[in-house]
């Protein structure tokens, strides 16, 4: 790739962190209790938005009004689930990602971490992990935007923009937003940004193209090669 990139933002869950799909099966699960049934294209449909938001939808397309009581309490459960499901078995970074995200950043590339959980779902888990946040050498990454800090969640693109607010960058067209949903390849479009999809979700190569990706990768770990650094 040609263009010059100063800020790479990359979703959390199924793209720089390996959770074994805990997320899809809390959503799946607090959804279903609510007494809507979910289907698998319709949960994949909303995987990456904000979870108050496929909560919302997710009911209603399985036939249950999404009343302010409903979607709060199906939040909560979703919290519940996500946090059992954690502390069973605690998510890890994907193979590979920390030495690319150094790898990056070590070439004076910004790094954030965009997501669809909100502040009270994103840091603890950050914290698990171990990744520092700053723009220090010694951080993992030099932001992190949750959906508390946004207007609304993918597929609008302020989470993006935010983090370009956040790490300085003023050029859109050198942000790379990448994730491994079709709703994160859609939010990168519509900020503006180059659009990477990426294989290690459970979403298949021809949705994310579908979803207009620019580019699909195996995983984050191929993008210092996409970018000439290698």
């Amino acid at each position: 790739m040609t263009v010059p990139v100063d800020l790479v933002a990359l979703d959390m869950a199924g793209t720089t962190i390996d959770d074994g799909g805990a997320v899809y099966e809390a959503l799946r699960g607090a959804v279903e209790d609510g007494g809507a049934p979910v289907a698998q294209p319709d949960l994949q449909a909303w995987m990456g938005t904000d979870k108050v938001e496929a909560i919302t939808n997710l009911l209603r397309i399985g036939g249950v009004e999404p009343t302010a009581e409903r979607v709060a309490a199906g939040f909560e459960r979703f919290r519940e689930r996500l946090g059992q499901a954690y502390a069973g078995t605690p998510p890890t970074a994907i193979d590979g990602v920390p030495q690319a995200l150094a790898e990056l950043r070590g070439r004076g590339i910004a790094v954030s971490l965009t997501t669809g959980f909100d502040d009270a779902v994103a840091y603890p888990l950050l914290a698990a992990l171990g990744w520092r946040i700053g723009d220090d050498p010694e951080a993992t990454v030099d932001a992190v935007v949750t959906t508390s800090d946004v207007a609304a969640g993918r597929p609008a693109p302020y989470l993006i923009h935010r983090a370009m607010e956040k790490t300085g960058a003023r050029d859109v067209r050198r942000v790379l937003a990448a994730g491994d949903t079709a709703v994160d390849v859609q939010a990168a479009n519509n900020a503006g940004a180059i659009s990477v999809g990426v294989l290690t979700g459970k979403a298949d190569p021809e949705a994310l193209a579908t979803a207009g990706a620019d580019h699909v990768l195996g995983g984050v770990v191929d993008l210092p090669a996409l970018l000439g650094l290698r």
